[in-house]
């Protein structure tokens, strides 16, 4: 089974992630819209627009020495931020980035975060950030072309499956599920599974639907990460790199009846899947910093609160810079008083005949002398010890 060849932090259980591509329009404009609306229905407490980033940053100059130097500018990001409340008293942040992509769409990553861990019964964020119309394509996973709201069918080919599962698992961004029909289904089997799964699951998964002759191909093309599914079943991927305690079996569904029934087996092994301990996505640490540490949409308390931090802070710079100040001028005192008393008893000591074994002290030495009669003013006197005297 593919390793990542670095490691990388774990997500906290606070956390929820998301990522995806918007195809058409200006996604800042159907992000704007949909907040909006969910601002006034009360579904999110308050939500921010932040500044476009990327493109303005840096003068004329810097532009050119980028260019000269053959270096690219970052593209253009723009944030949206978003606080609501779950359960009444739980308090949830998110942040979604939005940038240009190289086709023509724009990627983004939602990242949200909860003051205790996540409840996969709270809403979806990218339920609350995007609109849930089903003809607005922002649900589209931008690695590997794929659906987060629809059945994605296999291709004919199976080296084209093989390719298509081995690029998407890459990153771990997505929960991905592969159903295989047993027959022909009819319009109530061909509705995505996901649409009975946890709210906060829903916009996480990629269901993958085989069709009832392409069994043998799919377990051919699932091979390199050893998965099967059985016949007229289901089997969650693992991703790269696997989460910690994943077993290929336990995550494997004997059948999934698709005629409009739940698939509680299904359901149950995406949900633990789910809880298992997984490394951050790629790209998803960036996200998660910004998020704690460059948050722009305070409350009152919590704008009074960072003054307030801000005020202590600067006293105890000042208070270091002013301690730091006197030290300096108490030492410049110092020097100055020995470098007199120095020059004192140069001037004023007659000069007589010593004896030849009397060496004669150097004003080197007198200086030390006189820097050490000030630099034991202030030392107590040690008192003897019993063992002497």
């Amino acid at each position: 089974m593919p390793t990542s060849p670095t490691v990388r932090p774990m997500t906290p259980a606070t956390v929820w992630l998301a990522r995806g591509r918007h195809a058409e329009g200006a996604a800042e404009d159907v992000l704007r819209r949909s907040l909006e609306q969910r601002k006034r229905s009360r579904a999110i407490d308050d939500f921010l627009e932040l500044p476009e980033t990327g493109t303005e940053a840096g003068t004329e100059a810097d532009t050119e020495a980028r260019t000269d130097a053959g270096t690219e500018e970052a593209p253009a990001e723009r944030v949206f931020e978003a606080r609501w409340r779950v359960e009444e008293t739980v308090t949830v942040r998110a942040r979604i980035g939005v940038t240009p992509g190289p086709d023509g769409g724009q990627e983004w990553i939602l990242v949200a975060e909860a003051e205790r861990p996540w409840n996969n019964d709270w809403p979806s964020p990218a339920a609350l950030f995007w609109p849930e119309e089903p003809d607005l394509a922002w649900d589209r996973d931008g690695a590997a072309e794929l659906s987060l709201r629809k059945v994605n069918p296999l291709p004919q080919d199976d080296k084209d499956s093989r390719r298509l599962f081995r690029n998407a698992v890459r990153g771990g961004w997505h929960i991905h599920v592969v159903v295989h029909e047993a027959m022909t289904t009819d319009e109530r089997g061909r509705l995505p599974v996901a649409r009975w799964l946890p709210p906060s699951l829903r916009h996480r998964v990629v269901e993958h639907r085989a069709a009832p002759q392409q069994h043998r191909g799919l377990n051919w093309a699932l091979r390199d990460l050893g998965v099967q599914v059985p016949r007229g079943g289901a089997a969650v991927l693992p991703g790269t790199p696997a989460p910690e305690g994943y077993v290929a079996e336990d995550f494997s569904v004997r059948a999934v009846f698709l005629d409009g029934s739940e698939p509680t087996d299904l359901v149950d092994a995406v949900t633990r899947y789910a809880a298992l301990p997984r490394p951050l996505p790629e790209g998803a640490e960036d996200a998660l910093t910004a998020l704690r540490e460059d948050w722009h949409l305070l409350t009152l308390q919590e704008e009074l609160e960072r003054q307030r931090g801000l005020v202590a802070m600067y006293a105890e710079a000042l208070e270091a810079m002013t301690k730091s100040r006197d030290l300096y001028r108490e030492a410049a005192e110092r020097a100055h008083e020995a470098l007199a008393a120095y020059q004192e008893s140069a001037g004023a000591a007659p000069v007589r005949q010593r004896p030849s074994d009397t060496p004669l002290a150097s004003p080197l030495q007198q200086l030390t002398r006189t820097f050490e009669r000030f630099k034991g003013k202030g030392q107590r006197p040690v008192a003897p010890s019993r063992d002497e005297g």
